[in-house]
Parts: structure tokens; C-alpha cells; sequence
């Protein structure tokens, strides 16, 4: 009779202990034996209810050790500073909840720890899940630090990633808790092995999918810029803006009779990204340096930094550039290289702005007009904005090259305040044609490949920009002889 009372009150008495059973652990023992027999039921192994005990403290313990496992490794992930987020210890409270109701369902009675009918009490059953799913936590760290932070077979945002991390251990998780709960309540009513399932299934969508915990970490708060003075236009630097132009045209070097010389324009008309100026100069600096065009080459920008100091990339101001170039050219044999730079419309329209001055913008007829009335036979355009397909079909001759950072109906990327360069401008200029190629063409083949593997792991979710170039016939020997000569070849 004292045996049966042992087993649905409590731990056997001192005499029992030195019998055939092993007596229940209390303190940091106790909590081991329940991180052992958790990771045997993680294995679908029937746990040894004999070898348990638990109490309000040992709950608290298996929750608190789960708690500090998940912040201290999301802590790990974080290289640099990182402030506590402490409201994360508010969520994933519900899926808990669900839990100990179940758990009580199944035996209402929480110190029971096997009764007669082999169901264990709720508490039991709730210490025991608590350390299963410690054990299915670190799995799932040790395949997210193995896979991604270690060997980095796969990124962070891949597309199996998360397949592979977080649903095969979730699905087992779901099947370990399964086992455990079914032979809880088989002995019992067919009902509550039916709410059994349900429960378990509702607990693992809000758990998994409905709410998911968010990082108990995050970087702090950057320091706030400091206010930016307003941009005021003085009269001396209209006075300074008005001959700037004329004089850099002037001091551009000649044409050399029977050399196909480059001759570029950067037009960076949108004062509002640094981004634009960034890449602007990088671009003039590229064909200075690899298309011997140093000393050929006009940078029309707008920004506060070079208000004075550059011409201004107005409308007016590119027509003037055309045709102040055309007349040091040869415009029968050499090449004019434009780059412009700047936000893109879906009507092809590329954004001005430099408040406050009110500035046009630029639209692909206009500037097919101002080559054309300049007599410039060869032409290597090249735009950098969303939506620059549009600029293919009204540019396009026989003696012009023509290339974009993206189609007419998709976005191009890497345009924000925060880019050192925009993804074509990186890829086609800084990557290809800085080190690699002198040909526009097998630059811009290979900055297609760049951008759009860049594109995926960004996360750029309306479509890939898909640049585009369209090639006359005529001016492909003008370019293949210059190549050569550039690369030293006879």
C-alpha cells in the first residue's frame, strides 16, 4: 500500500531509495536528470518518471536556463555593440501557456508523478517539455552556427536556409513533444488524446509561424547627424558658376589626328544622394585612367561641396558640354563617353534636384537631339537609373553604344543614402572595367551576372533590374581598334 502512495504523492521514502530504483534529485543534480531524460525523449524515448522530482524551482530553473541559452547566443551573433532588448522576454509567452494547459488537462494533478493509470501530473509533464525543448533550441543554434556563421554554405536570407535551421528541427520538435504527451493520455480518455493533438498542433503554428520571437539583441541607436545648414546661393557663387563651364571646356586637351580619342561627360543632377556624386567621380576616374581620357573629360554634378568648383549638371549645361566637346573633337573618329547618373521615372524621365534652384530634368529625346545637331558620330552612352530602359530606343544608331542600369519596368538598386555606389556603377565600372576588360560589351555581360546575384542576397523583392545594352553596328570596329591601342596591341 505504501509503494502505490509513493508513486502518486511524491518521492519514495529513505528505505525505498536503496531499493532496485535510483531516489529522484533535487537542486543542480536534479536539474541534470531532467536535461538527461528531456534529451531522451528529444530521441522519442519513454522518459523514467522514477528517476524525477519536481517543484516550482525546478520549473523555473529549466525556464530560466532556456531563456539565457537564446540570449546569450543571439548575443554571440553580434560583433559589435548591442543593447538588451528587454520586451523580447515578453513575447513567446502564449505558446507556454498553451502548454501547461495541456499538460493539466492531461492530469490536473501536478504532483502526481506516475498514477495509477501511468498518466504524470502536469507538472512533470511541463519540467519534462520545458528541457526537451532546451535541447531542440541548441540543435537548432549549432545548425544556424555551423551552416551560416562558420562554414557559410548558405546566407542568412537564402532561399533553403531556413528549411534547413529552423523547420527539420521544429518538425522534430513537434514529434518528440507528440510522443510525450500521447503517453501521457493514453491511459486516459480517447477525448483528450484527440485534444492532445489539436493542442499540440495549434501550439506549434503560434509558436513557429503566428509569433516569432524577435531578438532579444539590437545594434544602438546611431548618433544623430547633425542638422545639415540650409544651401544658399550667393552671388558669388553665381558669379564663380557662370564661366566655369566655358573655362573647363576650354582647357580640354586636343584630338590627335589619327588616334581615337575618348572624350567623356559624368552628369550627376540629383544634389540629394551622395551616392550620385560618389559614382559620378568614379566613373570620370575609370575612363581617365583605362581609356586614356585624362585631361578630355567634363564632370557636371550638382551639390553643395562642388557648387563652386564644377559646372552645374543642368539641362543647359549638357547641351553646352556637347557641344563645346564637338568642336575640340574629331567628330568623325573619336568617341564621346556620357554617364548620367540619378534617380529614374517610369516614363524615362531622370530626376533633378538642387534646391533651390529649380533645375529640368533630362529626357532621352532631348539628348539624342543635342548629339545629333552636334555632329557626334560615335557615342557611348551609358545611364544609371530605374526604369533606364526607357533611353534604349529613342538613343539607339548605328554608331552609338547603349547601355543601362535596368529595363524599362524594373527598378535598378543601390541608390540610397547609404550606397557608396550604386550596383551598376560597382559592378560595370569599379569591378570590370577598372581591372578586367576595355570592352563595354563583356563588362556590362559580366556586371549582369554581379547584379543579379547581388539583387538576391539583398532582397530585392520587385524583380531583377535586368540592365540593358544595345549595340550599333558601326561603332563596334571603332572600339574594338581603340581597345587594342589601349591594351598595347598592334
Amino acid at each position: 500500500m505504501s509503494e502505490a502512495v509513493d508513486e502518486i504523492v511524491g518521492p519514495p521514502a529513505p528505505e525505498q531509495a536503496r531499493g532496485s530504483r535510483p531516489a529522484p534529485r533535487a537542486g543542480v543534480l536534479g536539474a541534470c536528470d531532467w536535461l538527461r531524460e528531456g534529451a531522451r525523449s528529444m530521441l522519442l524515448l519513454a522518459p523514467r518518471w522514477e528517476r524525477l522530482a519536481t517543484s516550482p524551482w525546478q520549473v523555473a530553473f529549466q525556464v530560466l536556463l532556456q531563456i539565457g541559452m537564446g540570449v546569450l547566443l543571439q548575443r554571440i551573433l553580434i560583433r559589435d555593440d548591442a543593447v538588451f532588448v528587454w520586451k523580447s522576454l515578453l513575447s513567446g509567452w502564449a505558446n507556454a501557456l498553451l502548454t501547461v494547459w495541456l499538460c493539466y488537462l492531461i492530469q490536473p494533478d501536478p504532483r502526481i508523478r506516475r498514477s495509477p493509470d501511468g498518466a504524470p501530473g502536469a507538472a512533470y509533464l511541463v519540467t519534462l517539455l520545458t528541457a526537451q525543448a532546451t535541447w531542440f533550441a541548441l540543435l537548432a543554434w549549432a545548425l544556424y552556427f555551423y551552416l551560416v556563421v562558420r562554414t557559410n554554405v548558405i546566407a542568412p536570407g537564402g532561399a533553403w536556409a531556413p528549411w534547413i535551421i529552423w523547420i527539420v528541427p521544429s518538425l522534430w520538435s513537434v514529434l518528440a513533444r507528440l510522443a510525450v504527451l500521447m503517453r501521457a493520455a493514453r491511459p486516459l480518455a480517447p477525448l483528450r488524446t484527440i485534444v492532445t493533438i489539436a493542442v499540440v498542433a495549434l501550439t506549434t503554428a503560434l509558436g513557429h509561424y503566428l509569433a516569432p520571437s524577435p531578438s532579444a539583441w539590437r545594434a544602438p541607436p546611431a548618433p544623430e547627424a547633425p542638422e545639415e545648414e540650409p544651401f544658399e546661393v550667393s552671388q558669388e557663387m553665381m558669379e564663380a558658376q557662370l564661366p566655369l563651364l566655358g573655362d573647363q571646356i576650354d582647357a580640354l586637351k586636343p584630338q590627335r589626328p589619327g588616334v581615337i580619342d575618348m572624350y567623356t561627360i559624368t552628369f550627376a543632377p540629383y544634389e540629394g544622394e551622395e551616392v550620385f556624386r560618389r559614382e559620378s567621380t568614379m566613373v570620370a576616374d575609370v575612363m581617365a585612367r583605362r581609356f586614356d581620357a585624362a585631361g578630355r573629360g567634363l564632370q557636371l554634378i550638382n551639390h553643395r561641396e562642388t557648387a563652386e568648383t564644377l559646372p552645374w549638371a543642368t539641362p543647359l549645361n549638357l547641351r553646352r558640354a556637347i557641344e563645346g566637346i564637338a568642336e575640340i573633337m574629331d567628330r568623325d573618329e573619336d568617341v564621346l563617353f556620357i554617364h548620367l547618373t540619378s534617380h529614374g521615372a517610369a516614363d524615362g524621365e531622370l530626376a533633378a534636384n538642387f534646391w533651390p534652384i529649380e533645375v529640368a530634368p533630362v529626357m532621352p529625346p532631348e539628348l539624342k537631339g543635342w548629339l545629333d545637331q552636334a555632329g557626334i558620330r560615335y557615342r557611348v552612352l551609358s545611364i544609371s537609373a530605374c526604369f533606364a530602359g526607357n533611353w534604349i530606343a529613342p538613343l539607339a544608331a548605328d554608331g552609338t553604344l547603349v547601355m543601362t542600369a535596368s529595363d524599362a519596368d524594373h527598378t535598378s538598386y543601390g541608390c540610397g543614402k547609404k550606397s557608396p555606389l550604386t550596383f551598376f556603377g560597382r559592378a560595370m565600372y569599379d569591378e570590370q572595367l577598372r581591372t578586367t576588360t576595355h570592352s563595354f560589351i563583356e563588362a556590362h555581360a559580366a556586371a549582369r551576372k554581379i547584379i543579379l546575384r547581388r539583387e538576391q542576397e539583398a532582397g530585392k523583392d520587385d524583380g531583377y533590374s535586368n540592365p540593358q545594352i544595345k549595340v550599333g553596328g558601326k561603332i563596334v570596329p571603332v572600339l574594338e581598334r581603340m581597345n587594342k591601342r589601349l591594351a598595347g596591341k598592334p
